[in-house]
């Protein structure tokens, strides 16, 4: 652990004016760590110029780095210690450290879940000839950390999974060991939103027929693990029903290679008249996000949109599989829908039992009642809605308190 208090330690840490942030995992780990880059690059006791942030991370993570303000510098290597849908490269990770060494940092700090081992990357580091090296560790890493914070998610995990810090508070009580982070503030999640990208999906939405004058709803059925993806026939219902209560676009986004599971979800809509489009591979990341921050609201499994949403402040309901506790939307209106069931944080991307009952279990009437107070929160609905005539709805939208 570290060796000092923690006031000397920040001191040390004032000196240090290039710093390599490790992240190597996918978007939505990024973007949940922006407030840690943030309040390492926003240090006031930081000494002489400004610093200078470079993220370590994969190639998914990289996406984002364009959109994060505090990052300075990107290095791309998918390493072999993190999960990858490509075979690591061995000849590119021994290389790494030659691009390390020459980008001369004086300090490292290492992000981890609590189920990942950051000794790998402290290694690479400590090869690099970079002299302060932060993680979270469960294990003694003798040399390899400079300052070494003892990880108590690990053994909270193992009693109490449900109380497990969430992504974003682990990695700011991280940083607040080397540097001050201010507690009065909301450490908002981070992702500029660029003007291209808001009048590229203008673009893209007139030639779909959709105005920006009027909400619309995204609906984003994809998810890296197949564990945390709702089923798809239950997305189209959902699709249909908000597009006939609200009056509005029901826009499905996706990867290129999720196509055919967003045009599964389209469908019915499609035969039932309502305006479910689908936008599958129409949109680079910025745009995504531009699309979300326009949006009056997200129904999402628990993946990148989440997060964009809570960055771009629109209100989301997160069909979450219980496969882990720590990555709910922070900071956003929002509504968590789950299953609880016995199995609950396995922490698997298939489902072991093949159920996944933690998500089957949510109806599609309980999303579509948990979407109702978000919508009428929203901004982008308050402004430019007016219900449809007999939707039964008041014809104005009166703002409802989320907690």
């Amino acid at each position: 652990m570290i060796a000092a208090g923690i006031p000397e330690r920040r001191a040390v840490w004032a000196n240090a004016s290039r710093i390599l942030c490790v992240r190597p995992d996918n978007l939505g780990d990024v973007v949940m760590t922006t407030p840690a880059f943030h309040a390492l690059k926003a240090d006031e006791h930081a000494r002489g110029p400004s610093r200078h942030l470079t993220l370590l991370t994969s190639r998914s993570g990289a996406t984002a780095a364009p959109h994060l303000s505090d990052i300075d510098d990107v290095i791309v290597c998918d390493v072999p210690w993190a999960k990858h849908a490509t075979a690591a490269d061995p000849e590119q990770t021994s290389a790494l450290v030659d691009t390390l060494r020459d980008g001369a940092f004086d300090a490292a700090v290492i992000f981890t879940v609590h189920t990942q081992n950051p000794l790998p990357a402290a290694m690479l580091c400590f090869l690099a000839g970079i002299p302060l090296r932060l993680a979270h560790c469960r294990e003694n890493p003798y040399a390899l950390l400079s300052d070494w914070i003892a990880d108590p998610d690990a053994r909270i995990a193992a009693t109490a999974p449900g109380d497990v810090r969430h992504e974003v508070r682990r990695q700011l009580d991280l940083v607040q060991h080397v540097t001050d982070v201010a507690a009065d503030l909301p450490h908002r999640l981070r992702f500029n939103v660029r003007p291209a990208d808001r009048d590229a999906v203008r673009a893209k939405l007139a030639k779909r027929g959709v105005s920006t004058d009027a909400p619309w709803i995204v609906l984003h059925p994809g998810a890296t693990a197949a564990s945390r993806r709702y089923p798809p026939d239950r997305f189209a219902q959902i699709a249909c029903t908000l597009a006939n209560r609200y009056g509005c676009p029901v826009l499905v986004t996706g990867a290129p290679a999720e196509a055919e599971l967003v045009q599964q979800v389209c469908l019915p809509g499609l035969i039932a008249g309502q305006r479910v489009l689908n936008l599958a591979g129409a949109l680079a990341l910025g745009e995504l996000a531009a699309l979300i921050e326009g949006a009056a609201l997200l129904v999402s499994n628990n993946s990148g949109p989440v997060h964009l949403a809570a960055a771009t402040q629109t209100p989301v309901v997160d069909l979450y599989a219980l496969t882990n506790p720590q990555h709910t939307p922070w900071a956003v209106p929002h509504a968590v829908l789950s299953h609880q069931v016995p199995c609950r944080y396995c922490y698997r991307s298939v489902c072991p039992l093949g159920h996944q009952a933690c998500l089957t279990g949510v109806t599609e009437e309980e999303v579509v009642a948990a979407a109702h107070p978000l919508w009428q929160s929203s901004r982008v609905a308050q402004t430019l809605w007016r219900a449809p005539a007999g939707s039964g709805l008041p014809v104005s939208n009166t703002p409802t308190p989320v907690t």
